[in-house]
């Protein structure tokens, strides 16, 4: 379980935003790529990728092990930019690589900075992309820019909510014919539903269907309650986001980690730390009851890098900021977010269910992964086998389309946070592909509309809440098919939300 990939995480746009940073262009002619095994892995990214063909982005990622459901947003990616053009690349050893990209479609310059594994065939490792100036020798002016044609045409009209909703459902009836969604869809426009339905099993052996109070696993989403439960600590004076881990956790076992981890190192993913898929969680995975469980599983591993100096995505991050939680308001973690969460949003069948209990109308996982989490082989199988007993702060939980819509309203309308630290904490501050990381949640542009919220994916897992707070629309996903059959619905979703503006 050492891929950089899924297993309940999943930042919003996550997949998508790591997809992206892997997005690369094709190579001038007159431009040389290191002869190393990352400028290798990063050639064949380039060709790969501006292709714009979808089966060859799935090829890519079969043959480098590192994940073919990556490929559908790759394809999102290339639909977004045109392409990438490449004006620069240079090799920091063997394993790693720094390369200056611009989009055809817009012109905007991008560093990204690929490391891939010591052994063949040297699958990405980590990944980091941001934002930068025009380099000094770039060309001006329209030579720039390749526009798309596109561009001419005549922009497409806005849809009212009938029409989204006629739209959405031949989408989403023809994803079922081919047995690709399994799920409910839920659309908000000021807070009240206009659309939501009920596709597939919950249960395949019960054969029972799907429906709009089933709970689905939220994989990496239950980070947006922890981060909703920090900021309700800091409002109270109880902590600040500037505090380091050792002052609420004296005895956290890495020093380093109590001396120099900030609280918005952890939120913001650029702790150093990394995630708890390690041999503990296999061999302790049914046992997991309790924050301390997990805290468990990671607490003296070293750091991967030096606070503050990149983005990468931590779930064992998210889990010190439950221990951080417990630690500072007296109560369990599950405990605080049912209280102070899920009870003043009205979220009545959400929680971090044991899966040793019976919980009443939940969905069973079904996954075609393979057991790295990397592949899709064979039939669909129930993902018991990948689950941890209980999730935690970093991800796990269950709810249902309904919940996340309450959810939503309340933090928009401040029952759980204040005006200003709602703004806080949902908006981004470091870079994450074509978005940006804010403290738990993801502040991302579909059609040039802002939205922020989470989604989560693993095995039989895929989940996502859109939020968008200029037009007054929400958008749940959830379905308990594996992630890479989830990311398109939300794609479909944004685009016909967003048509026109």
């Amino acid at each position: 379980m050492k891929s950089m990939h899924l297993r309940i995480s999943a930042a919003i746009a996550l997949i998508a935003a790591l997809a992206a940073a892997m997005a690369i262009a094709q190579t001038p002619t007159n431009m040389k790529l290191p002869e190393t095994p990352a400028g290798k892995t990063f050639g064949a990214f380039l060709a790969a990728f501006n292709s714009g063909d979808l089966e060859t982005m799935r090829r890519f990622h079969s043959e480098h092990r590192s994940g073919v459901e990556h490929a559908e947003q790759d394809k999102e990616f290339f639909e977004q930019t045109g392409g990438l053009r490449l004006h620069s690349a240079k090799a920091s050893g063997d394993y790693e690589i720094e390369a200056v990209v611009q989009t055809k479609n817009g012109g905007t310059w991008l560093i990204f900075k690929m490391r891939v594994e010591s052994t063949a065939p040297y699958p990405p490792t980590d990944i980091g992309a941001q934002p930068t100036d025009a380099p000094a020798d770039a060309p001006k002016g329209d030579a720039a820019v390749t526009r798309p044609p596109e561009a001419a045409k005549a922009p497409a009209p806005r849809l009212g909510e009938a029409e989204i909703g006629q739209s959405l459902t031949a989408y989403l009836d023809g994803l079922v014919k081919e047995d690709r969604f399994s799920g409910v869809v839920l659309l908000a426009k000021g807070g009240k539903p206009f659309f939501v339905k009920a596709y597939g099993l919950a249960d395949k052996e019960k054969n029972l269907p799907n429906n709009p109070q089933t709970k689905f696993n939220l994989g990496s989403m239950n980070k947006m309650f922890t981060s909703v439960a920090i900021a309700q600590l800091a409002e109270q004076g109880k902590l600040s986001f500037d505090d380091k881990v050792g002052k609420f956790l004296p005895d956290y076992p890495n020093k380093d980690v109590a001396n120099k981890v900030t609280i918005h190192h952890l939120l913001t993913h650029t702790s150093g730390l990394g995630s708890y898929w390690n041999a503990k969680f296999d061999a302790r995975r049914a046992q997991i009851k309790t924050v301390s469980d997990y805290l468990a599983l990671f607490a003296d591993e070293p750091l991967l890098f030096e606070p503050g100096a990149r983005f990468e995505y931590s779930n064992s991050g998210f889990i010190v900021l439950g221990a951080i939680v417990e630690k500072v308001s007296g109560e369990s973690y599950y405990d605080y977010v049912r209280k102070h969460i899920y009870e003043p949003a009205g979220m009545k069948n959400t929680d971090a269910y044991q899966m040793t209990e019976a919980t009443p109308n939940l969905a069973m996982g079904y996954t075609s992964m393979g057991p790295d989490d990397r592949a899709a082989k064979g039939p669909r199988r129930p993902n018991t086998e990948t689950r941890p007993n209980r999730g935690g702060p970093a991800g796990g939980g269950y709810s249902t389309v309904e919940d996340l819509l309450r959810f939503a309203v309340a933090l928009q309308n401040h029952k759980l946070l204040s005006a200003k630290m709602t703004e806080l904490i949902t908006t981004g501050k470091v870079a994450m592909g074509p978005g940006k990381y804010a403290y738990g949640f993801g502040d991302m542009q579909a059609n040039g509309q802002r939205f922020f919220g989470h989604n989560g994916g693993a095995p039989g897992i895929g989940s996502d809440l859109s939020i968008f707070p200029g037009l007054d629309y929400v958008a749940v996903v959830m379905t308990n098919y594996d992630p890479p059959l989830m990311m398109p619905v939300a794609r479909k979703v944004r685009e016909l939300l967003t048509q026109g503006y």
